[in-house]
């Protein structure tokens, strides 16, 4: 199965396994020789901790490699979309009941991070974007209630 990812997001999970590989695997490498060298290992709470970090390292990097590996990179900018909201997109909207602005770019379930204005493809809120255009009205289906938003503007930032 695809996953689909931004230009942005493929880059941090490129620099992420690298970071990984690199400086995390070589240090809890380091120090299980380190708590290795002291002897007992059956009671040894660094060598442990030591082995259980190496695990989770290892399970990060292999599914690193597997977002990667199916990974579908979407770049907005090339996306013709004419104006449609598409994955990838950024949407200036405005709660219709709240008269408050907010900014959205829609983007894959790895990449979603509500304070920084990314939101999953997956998300009720992008479920309800996705296809409409500039000054058409959202209705998202939030835990109280339906709420409107208003299309202001779509970007393919």
């Amino acid at each position: 199965m695809s996953v689909p990812l931004t230009v942005n997001g493929a880059e941090k999970l490129k620099a992420e396994l690298h970071r990984l590989k690199t400086v995390d695997r070589p240090a809890v490498i380091a120090a299980i020789a380190e708590a290795r060298s002291h002897g007992d290992l059956s009671e040894n709470a660094e060598y442990d901790a030591a082995k259980e970090r190496q695990g989770f390292i290892e399970g990060r990097i292999a599914e690193v490699e597997g977002k990667l590996s199916n990974a579908q990179i979407i770049d907005p900018k090339a996306l013709d979309a004419d104006g449609r909201i598409v994955f990838g997109a950024t949407v200036d909207l405005e709660d219709v009941e709240a008269g408050k602005p907010v900014t959205y770019q829609i983007v894959g379930d790895d990449e979603a991070d509500l304070k920084a204005g990314m939101i999953s493809v997956n998300s009720p809120i992008a479920r309800a974007l996705i296809g409409k255009y500039a000054g058409d009205v959202a209705e998202v289906q939030a835990p109280g209630g339906i709420r409107e938003y208003e299309i202001v503007d779509v970007r393919y930032v």
